[in-house]
């Protein structure tokens, strides 16, 4: 059975009899079923259905304890073989890949064996004798876009219990104004014990909370607990067996996502020193600086391996992009395949003309040719030059090159050595790269060395329905730049052993990091300044703090892991070690791997230069090694490797021996995706014949009745409507269609209002109502008879909802958050609560204001639906094409020859109105039949 992830974190996966999955068996008679938990900091836990006599996971727990946004996690597995037969556990974790393992470990019959962090040479050469033996290799691949996977496995007796537990830490990055922890839980098993407590402790404050989770329902809200003070907060989920499961069935509710972001309070100061037990980290991140104007160059490959879906993508990202420039900024576009073309001349200012013609420019890219990176880099960097030269950039300025390429160099200049090189020396310090890889098909390490050597960073947009939306985020990640040349200063006398002092920018949303050493005579008082330019001036920022009063704000809080921030420090500064590395020559990168592997070593961190050894019980022949992937090897390493019989070795996941039956195995992968170098970790590997293969598909659901097409609408039985038109007796009445929109008016009791629109030129203002702080607005297709999309605005929280066909966009903070229709979605924020049901049905509620629905709506008149609730919490100031029949209806008498119909007026305008059959979408499909004033607008 084959694993097929989802990109997000931690899971917690059991494969077991009954669940579709084979069983392998290491003598006739006797079975193995497999259990597996996979976990992230981001948290997941998976398993799956529990058949009688098999490995019963009994108790599953996460504990994350984040102090001052430095997180560290725990993960316990308890299960219990209730089988008379030999069973083997498997333990699988995914974890972010910039989060490091520090511990290791599984107690069976009461002996605890140890994970032990050793030099990657050491572990090695362990490994390299057991395959000289005839022991198997070991087994390697990435798990999704932001994770790595560590996973060992053992036999357990019958009745036996083994507990598991991890541990791993990782510095919480702030991105587009949020921290955030994601969890994921699909334990598809019911667990008798199952628990995640997450502990924030921030001593700034914390200024904002959300909680969003893709499984809760409202039978399980009452296992979700928050609270939180100006400090604190602890989020705890704690369902019961029955709040497990599914409705009249035995299996788990619980299969999704679990996701806290947060923020911390700030000003316009020079960042907050925090202090414990002799280490210090200086956090600096200031509130109200004014954005730097920006000359920016877009880099778009066109070749002809970017044809289809990559192109069009691309597109639609540099439209919304273009968009977003503010019209302080200078841009310019190139395109290239064999040959690099520009758009204009020179840069152009963003005014609205310039946008729109960049916007028409951009809908007209077609992919073909070869790839010319090296001369399309230096026609970008020619562009700023020579307005750099004739006094065009504005002063105080800052200027990017964005590059988006899917392929290696193929015209031109393709050595990679030489472009980099090229590009290098015309850059010449002056201005920032940003590369973006599109895919696996381009040399990630050629990007990202070439990002780094001119002070940006490099980044991997994933093929996927929402690569569009990463392009977008990413941009919104440096498109406002707030300081340049920003540099830490504290006393020699106070600090030592300090981390990276000295950035080249600082973008807004984002965060600085510097950690340090207090000397052991330092002073009671330690002050800091920051240095950095400003659009036309310098700024220098000074901060002194108490030491004593710091270091007793990490000493009372009883949750809090105490002594984190020697660790944060430690893990901060490898980190930068690693990155410098990949800029290093060969005589300086042998001292800079030298300290970091020292470092690893002493704080017991799993990195790209350590491996774990993991210890097994007696009995337990084989050994596996798994190395931690390189983002950079990932485009040519794709579930790649032989064991020594040239096969390709088990992946514990797959089950079916095609040949000779083996033995159970004790193994240990560590799968991963990291930006840097990355490590080796070791056990034991699973049978090599063996593959197990796991294929999730949601399958949407298809209505009984297909048929979509527009019908003559059916009036209501007993109707005195004239139905002069002839009725054809050969063919069955057409089936009742649902309207576009279906409004409850105040004090309307009996029928509701069904508009069809008739006529719509471009976006609708649906309904505005400024007193409640929402906006909402749509393109209606006529000739299709549905919306394309709908556009749901709120001014507190600010927050948009966008809805198509496909999916759903929130942004917030200029931050994208695409949700596929039926999957479940539980979102709690101030202000704001958003949910989704397995029928589609999106609904933004909030006390004391009116709900907003959205609907994919999948029957007769099928596309997207609009539906309103607590229509009566609508001010008077409400407004729009249909907010405007929520300002005092009238209804004139019924016809008096036809009770069937009637007028309306509103705001002096009149409306005629039928009562027709109709389907009300409202409670998702099939619907019902009602009866409704039909009015077409």
């Amino acid at each position: 059975m084959l694993l097929i992830h989802s990109p997000l974190p931690l899971e917690f996966r059991s494969n077991l009899p009954g669940t579709g999955a084979k069983m392998k068996t290491s003598a006739p008679g006797r079975a193995c079923g497999i259990a597996t938990v996979l976990l992230s900091l981001l948290a997941v836990l998976h398993t799956s259905t529990p058949q009688k006599n098999d490995i019963d996971i009994y108790s599953l727990t996460v504990d994350s304890r984040v102090s001052s946004r430095f997180a560290h996690t725990v993960v316990t597995s308890r299960v219990v073989n209730k089988a008379d037969v030999v069973q083997e556990a498997t333990f699988q974790v995914e974890l972010p890949k910039r989060a490091f393992i520090t511990n290791f470990s599984m107690i069976i019959d009461g002996v605890t064996y140890p994970g032990n962090i050793k030099e990657k040479a050491a572990a090695q050469e362990q490994y390299s004798t057991a395959v000289a033996r005839g022991e198997s290799a070991g087994l390697i691949k990435a798990t999704g876009r932001k994770m790595e996977q560590f996973q060992v496995s053992v036999n357990v007796a019958p009745s036996a219990k083994v507990t598991f537990e991890l541990v791993y830490e990782e510095l919480l990055k702030r991105r587009l104004e949020v921290y955030e922890l994601l969890l994921k839980v699909q334990p598809q098993q019911l667990v008798k014990h199952l628990q995640m407590d997450i502990h924030i402790f921030e001593p700034q404050g914390i200024s904002f909370l959300e909680t969003e989770s893709t499984f809760m329902t409202n039978e399980l809200a009452d296992a979700l607990t928050i609270s939180r003070n100006k400090t604190k907060a602890h989020i705890r989920f704690k369902p019961t067996l029955s709040q497990q499961k599914s409705p009249g069935q035995e299996d788990t509710v619980l299969n999704g996502n679990f996701i806290i972001r947060y923020d911390v309070n700030r000003t316009l100061s020079g960042g907050s020193i925090q202090i414990e037990n002799g280490y210090f980290v200086h956090y600096f991140a200031p509130e109200g600086l004014p954005t730097i104007p920006k000359n920016v160059i877009f880099v778009i490959d066109k070749s002809g391996s970017m044809l289809g879906r990559k192109i069009q993508q691309t597109r639609e990202a540099l439209i919304k992009i273009l968009d977003d420039l503010s019209p302080r900024d200078q841009f310019n576009l190139i395109s290239f395949s064999g040959d690099a073309t520009q758009w204009k001349p020179l840069l152009v200012p963003a005014s609205a003309e310039d946008v729109n013609q960049a916007r028409r420019y951009v809908a007209g890219i077609q992919a073909q040719g070869g790839t010319n990176i090296n001369d399309a880099m230096l026609m970008a960097v020619q562009l700023l030059s020579n307005a750099n030269r004739q006094e065009l950039l504005p002063a105080g300025s800052v200027s990017l090159i964005i590059l988006l390429t899917d392929g290696d160099p193929t015209v031109g200049e393709t050595n990679p050595a030489r472009i980099q090189k090229n590009v290098q020396e015309a850059i010449a310090g002056q201005y920032s790269l940003f590369c973006l890889g599109f895919g696996f098909d381009v040399s990630y390490a050629f990007l990202e060395k070439m990002a780094l050597d001119n002070g940006g960073l490099a980044r991997r947009i994933y093929e996927d329905s929402d690569s569009a939306l990463q392009l977008q985020d990413f941009y919104q990640e440096v498109a406002n730049p707030l300081l340049t040349a920003v540099t830490f200063e504290y006393p020699s006398n106070a600090v030592e052993e300090v981390s990276q002092d000295n950035f080249r920018l600082l973008f807004k949303g984002s965060e600085i990091v510097v950690a340090g050493k207090l000397q052991d005579q330092s002073p009671d008082v330690l002050s800091a300044k920051v240095r950095g330019h400003l659009h036309m001036q310098n700024i220098t920022f000074q901060t002194e703090i108490r030491v004593a009063e710091k270091e007793e704000e990490f000493q009372s809080p009883k949750y809090i892991f105490h002594s984190f921030m020697e660790r944060l420090w430690a893990y901060l500064t490898i980190q930068q070690l690693l990155e410098k590395m990949i800029l290093a020559s060969d005589a300086e990168k042998q001292a800079l791997e030298t300290r970091a592997l020292n470092l690893s070593l002493q704080y017991s961190f799993v990195t790209p230069l350590t491996s774990m050894v993991v210890t097994k019980p007696e009995g337990e022949e084989r050994s596996e090694v798994a190395e931690k992937p390189v983002e950079t090897e990932n485009e040519r390493r794709h579930f790649h490797l032989a064991g020594p019989s040239g096969k390709a070795p088990g992946n514990p996941g797959r089950l079916g021996p095609q040949g000779p039956v083996h033995s159970p195995s004790h193994h240990l992968t560590y799968h991963g995706v990291r930006d840097l170098l990355l490590p080796d970790m070791l056990l034991a590997p699973s049978t090599p014949d063996e593959v197990d293969l796991r294929i999730k598909a949601r399958v949407p659901a298809i209505p009984s009745d297909t048929m979509t097409h527009r019908h003559q609408e059916r009036k209501p039985s007993g109707s005195s409507a004239d139905t002069s038109q002839p009725a054809k007796t050969d063919s069955p009445p057409a089936p009742i269609q649902a309207p576009p929109v279906i409004l409850t008016l105040p004090g309307q009791s009996v029928n509701p209002l069904c508009v069809d629109i008739k006529h719509s030129q471009g976006p609708m203002n649906l309904l505005s109502d400024p007193d409640q702080g929402v906006e909402v607005t749509g393109q209606y297709e006529t000739e299709k008879a549905q919306f394309s999309w709908i556009e749901v605005t709120f001014k507190n929280p600010q927050l948009q909802v966008r809805a198509s066909p496909e999916h759903v966009v929130v942004t917030r903070n200029r931050r994208n958050s695409a949700y596929k229709w039926k999957e479940t979605l539980f979102s709690v924020t101030p202000g704001l609560n958003m949910t989704m049901d397995k029928a589609g049905l999106l609904l933004l509620s909030s006390p004391d204001k009116v709900t907003i629905g959205l609907l994919p709506w999948d029957g007769p008149g099928e596309g997207l639906r609009l539906l309103l609730r607590d229509t009566d919490r609508f001010s008077s100031h409400v407004g729009g094409t249909l907010g405007q029949f929520y300002q005092g209806v009238l209804w004139g008498p019924p016809a008096a020859a036809d009770d069937s119909r009637r007028t309306l007026s509103v705001q002096g305008r009149d409306y005629s109105a039928t009562r027709l059959l109709k389907l009300d979408y409202q409670e998702g499909s099939p619907g019902t039949e009602i009866s409704c004033w039909s009015v077409e607008l």
